[in-house]
């Protein structure tokens, strides 16, 4: 993989900003990045593999629990024969192998941003590939937030179906408790949203066993029920699926909106990548997870084929009539686990798309000292809480969910192939028939399983959908309406050397002693609050600096490459912060463990005094976006959380100045 250089997104003087997604940048420094290099992790390798476990395979891992009955019982349901079970057997074992154990595990994983994946760490690879090719830059942009967008869809489902399909076990363990389905279902989801302002440090530690144990037990209750018809096993041969959707024609084609809920949370292998490592993950898959799943769908079959009443619910049937309420205690427990890793991943996705400049700031609280990543937005959190709910009393059966679900994850699962393609073309230089063969194999599977899931939009398929647009509407709108802000801004901005001329020879300035911060989205420009500072008070304090923070397309910046200071003289000093886009912007805590020969002043916190522009966006005639979307962002920024906050500076420091802004 080529060493190459990252463009930046800059943060504004009070909200995430950037001049554009595609468009000029400042380039401060150029940092290059070893896109092969593996993520630094000082935990052992055992850890990690039992922490992919619990974290990454919780979806895929739960999947048993409803796809080999929404195959037969579903919104296209088929007879339990020989041709069907093996054929349907032969879709799930081959759709597996190419989408999870081929096209995840092997290819796109080798596709590491600094050892992260997912659509965003796609994205920055891509930016290297842009130069002569202006259609590119576009084209990844729209495609990466899709995806994005469509994740959102999926992270309200999956708590939903998960938990609700576990639940339903009690319909075979103890048939008395039926009508407690849906208030059990929604108990659980109600203490799961409510514990996340705690945090997941202490539950996080018992999720890898609670979800080894459950892959063991898979294993275990497939070899069971394998025993009783082990003629299942001829479905390992993939001419069994081919055969059946020859047979069947559409229905056979339509069946693949079914077979495609057991790579459901294939996508995860890629997006938590850079909290385990690809080792530990592809480990895990082949040893454990992968073996666990197909004995288990095998086993299933095999029931059906002996008992095709079974296919009332196959999963909770395949165990002893004595372990089937301790088998829906535990499918409870992974749920849960698997539904965590849903809510986690959409906290992590929302601090990047702000960090990134594509959302507003929200309110971000830090649950562990030790570990960065584990966050808790609480709007998010409420939201993603209402929705869920809404969607189990809506829906009130794991098959209900089931005929909406898939649509939005297919969506991405194609978005994926086709920005890894581009990757291998242009960054990988692969010019062999046989691996662009290979892509397109997965590009035609992709969007098999996305027209296929099409039929579910009339069934509750729309609203994944409706979500995934609405969420793209929204950052692609604070996305173009910051570039106007930073348009705007620009405009009126004085340059600093006009400023350092025009002020530093002034005698009608106070200079008091102390340091004042001005927060700055141009590191050329001199920022709105010194300047209305001036006007209304005739003050410069004696060290005063104009603060920039750049938000690099990488997902980590060392500390030694974090701070950037020049002294413009008169005790005025530009300084610039560069933070990844998984990193946490704590402003005082960087500025405090700079050294004060790099900052060129003193960082003392009680003598130091933030000054921040509080924005009001104005609607104008100017050419931008259109009515709706300008009001729509003027909303969102009225909805923003404050840079105080998110910057994490301290509350008797800051001093707010007002602003307009046209747009």
């Amino acid at each position: 993989m080529p060493r190459g250089v990252l463009l930046r997104w800059t943060i504004a003087d009070d909200i995430p900003s950037s001049p554009g997604p595609w468009g000029q940048h400042t380039d401060l420094t150029q940092i290059p990045v070893d896109t092969n290099k593996a993520p630094s992790h000082r935990s052992s390798f055992g850890s990690l593999f039992v922490g992919a476990l619990g974290v990454v395979y919780g979806d895929i891992g739960t999947s048993p629990l409803y796809t080999l009955h929404e195959c037969f019982a579903g919104e296209h349901p088929l007879d339990v024969n020989r041709g069907n079970v093996l054929g349907i057997l032969s879709l799930i074992f081959w759709s597996i192998i190419l989408v999870v154990s081929i096209k995840y595990v092997i290819v796109t994983m080798r596709a590491s941003n600094k050892g992260e994946g997912g659509s965003l760490a796609l994205m920055a690879l891509l930016h290297r590939a842009e130069e002569g090719r202006p259609w590119l830059p576009p084209l990844i942009g729209t495609l990466a937030i899709a995806a994005a967008a469509l994740f959102y869809g999926d992270s309200t489902i999956t708590p939903a179906i998960s938990v609700l399909s576990a639940i339903e076990g009690l319909e075979v363990a103890a048939p008395g408790l039926e009508d407690y389905v849906i208030p059990i279902t929604i108990g659980i989801l109600v203490c799961l949203f409510a514990i996340q302002r705690k945090g997941t440090a202490t539950v996080g530690s018992l999720f890898g066993p609670v979800m080894m144990a459950w892959f063991v037990i898979l294993a275990v209750m497939g070899i069971r029920n394998i025993a009783h018809a082990p003629l299942v096993l001829a479905a390992l041969s993939p001419h069994y699926g081919l055969m059946f959707i020859f047979h069947h024609g559409i229905g056979g084609f339509l069946a693949l909106a079914s077979v495609v809920l057991a790579v459901t949370g294939g996508e995860a292998l890629y997006a938590d990548m850079g909290h385990f490592g690809r080792t530990p993950i592809a480990l895990a898959w082949y040893f454990l997870v992968l073996p666990a799943l197909i004995l288990c769908y095998f086993g299933q079959g095999a029931l059906i084929l002996s008992n095709p009443a079974a296919l009332e619910n196959p999963f909770f049937l395949m165990a002893p009539i004595w372990a089937q309420l301790p088998l829906v205690f535990l499918a409870g427990i992974a749920t849960v686990i698997a539904s965590q890793a849903v809510i986690s991943g959409a906290f992590s996705m929302t601090a990047q798309a702000m960090q990134l400049g594509y959302l507003p700031r929200m309110r971000t609280l830090h649950t562990s000292a030790m570990e960065k990543g584990q966050i808790y937005i609480p709007f998010l959190n409420n939201a993603l809480a209402v929705i869920v709910i809404a969607l189990v009393l809506g829906f009130r059966s794991s098959s209900n969910l089931a005929a909406a679900y898939g649509i939005a994850v297919t969506g991405t699962m194609g978005i994926t192939t086709i920005m890894v393609g581009m990757v291998a073309a242009f960054l990988w230089g692969w010019k062999n028939r046989l691996a662009y063969a290979m892509l397109g194999l997965f590009l035609v599977v992709d969007v098999a399983f996305f027209t296929a899931n099409l039929t579910k939009i009339v069934h509750g398929g729309w609203f994944p959908l409706v979500m995934g647009c609405m969420v793209f509407i929204l950052l692609m709108t604070w996305k173009r309406g910051r570039e106007l802000v930073s348009a705007a801004r620009e405009d009126a901005s004085m340059p600093i050397d006009d400023f350092l001329r025009s002020v530093l020879g002034s005698k009608h300035l106070s200079r008091p002693k102390g340091t004042a911060i001005f927060l700055s989205s141009l590191p050329d420009k001199i920022p709105t609050a010194l300047l209305h500072n001036l006007k209304h008070n005739q003050v410069l304090h004696e060290n005063t600096v104009l603060l920039t923070i750049a938000v690099e397309e990488v997902p980590h910046v060392p500390q030694e490459q974090r701070v950037e200071s020049e002294h413009l003289g008169g005790g005025i000093h530009r300084v610039v912060l560069r933070y990844g886009y998984m990193d946490e912007t704590n402003v005082p805590r960087t500025l405090a463990n700079a050294p004060e020969k790099l900052l060129g002043f003193f960082y003392e916190p009680m003598k130091i005094s933030y000054f921040l522009s509080r924005e009001t966006i104005v609607r104008s005639h100017r050419p931008g976006m259109g009515p709706l979307r300008e009001g729509l962002f003027a909303w969102m920024a009225r909805s923003a959380a404050s840079a105080m906050e998110f910057f994490s500076l301290p509350l008797n420091r800051v001093v707010e100045l007002g602003d307009q802004v046209e747009i």
